[in-house]
């Protein structure tokens, strides 16, 4: 017994949706990226160096080989906090 065109033809839009869902996700990631492929096993030296990167450059995975740092990047201060205030210490054992 042969299987109907029809009943194939569902299948067939199921899969160029995945096909076009999955093309629209790598085209995303890849602009997001700056062109360039995804990074994975992301330690903390990476996050900071990326940090440092977009700070240096605007985008997260630009990089400069400027050896000078921009006008204004002196300024343009990675903490978030500042630093800490250890006088209550001091205060409460005295």
């Amino acid at each position: 017994m042969a299987i109907p065109f029809e009943a194939l033809i569902p299948y067939g839009i199921i899969l160029a949706m995945f096909g076009a869902t999955g093309a629209g996700l790598s085209k995303f990631r890849n602009w997001q990226n700056g062109g360039k492929r995804a990074r994975r096993s992301i330690d903390q030296w990476d996050r900071q160096m990326m940090e440092r990167d977009r700070r240096l450059t605007g985008f997260l995975r630009g990089q400069s080989d400027a050896p000078l740092a921009p006008a204004g990047f002196e300024l343009n201060n990675p903490w978030k906090a500042g630093f800490p205030d250890y006088g209550y210490v001091e205060k409460r054992f005295t």
